[in-house]
C-alpha cells in the first residue's frame, strides 16, 4: 500500500464525502435506518449522526481500509447504539443471511471491484422485506457529461481509491432484483457535473 493510499487518499475521503451538501443528502435519508443496519463502505462513520437512536439497534460497520475506520474513531464512540466494526469488504458474506433490517449505501458502489456482488451479499444479508437505502453518485444522463465521465474515468480512479464516474447505481441495483420504492436523481449543486450526478433512495428486497 503506498503512502498516499494509506495516509492521505483516508482523510481526502473523509472531507470530500463530508461536505454540507452531500450532508444534507444523507441526513434527509438515513434516519429512516431501523433495527439491524448493515453498512458496507462504512469509511468514518459520517452516516452514524444521522441514524436515530431510537430505531436503530446495532450497526454493522463494514469497511476494508483500517485507516479510514480509525478516523471514525470519535463519532462510533459517541453513537448512541453499539457499532459492530468488521475489517472486510463488501464482496464477502457480510454475516449471518435473513439478518439485517437495513442496509446503507453511501458512495460505495462507485468504488468496490464487484458492485453486483456487494448487492447479492447485501441481499442475502437482509430479511425478508429488508430495506436497502441508497445515495450514490454516478453516470449522468446528459450526453457531454457522460462523454466527460468516460474521458476521466481512469485517473479518476487513480486519484479517487478506485472510484468509477459512470457506473449506473439504479440500474445495478434493479439487476440485483432490488425493487426501487422511490428514488432521485439530480446533480449536487456547485460542484463538478462529471462527478455530482447522485442517486437516492430506498429500494425494497424482495
Amino acid at each position: 500500500m503506498s503512502i498516499y493510499s494509506r495516509y492521505i487518499l483516508p482523510r481526502v475521503i473523509d472531507c470530500a464525502c463530508g461536505m454540507g451538501k452531500l450532508r444534507r443528502l444523507r441526513a434527509g435519508l438515513f434516519p429512516q435506518a431501523s433495527g439491524v443496519v448493515l453498512e458496507p463502505g462504512f469509511g468514518s462513520g459520517l452516516n452514524l449522526e444521522f441514524y436515530d437512536a431510537k430505531r436503530v439497534s446495532k450497526v454493522i460497520a463494514v469497511e476494508p481500509s483500517a485507516e479510514i475506520l480509525e478516523l471514525g474513531r470519535a463519532r462510533i464512540a459517541a453513537a448512541g447504539f453499539p457499532v459492530e466494526e468488521r475489517v472486510a469488504d463488501g464482496e464477502q458474506r457480510m454475516g449471518e443471511d435473513a439478518s439485517a433490517d437495513t442496509a446503507v449505501l453511501s458512495f460505495t458502489l462507485c468504488t468496490v471491484a464487484d458492485p453486483s456482488r456487494v448487492l447479492d451479499n447485501i441481499r442475502a444479508a437482509l430479511k425478508p422485506g429488508g430495506r436497502l437505502l441508497f445515495c450514490e453518485h454516478g453516470a449522468a444522463p446528459d450526453p457531454d457529461v457522460r462523454r466527460w465521465q468516460d474521458r476521466l474515468n481512469g485517473i479518476w480512479g487513480r486519484l479517487a481509491g478506485g472510484c468509477h464516474l459512470n457506473r449506473d447505481p439504479r440500474a445495478l441495483i434493479e439487476a440485483a432484483g432490488f425493487r426501487i420504492d422511490n428514488v432521485t436523481q439530480a446533480y449536487v449543486p456547485d460542484a463538478p457535473r462529471f462527478a455530482a450526478y447522485v442517486t437516492s433512495g430506498v429500494a425494497l428486497s424482495c
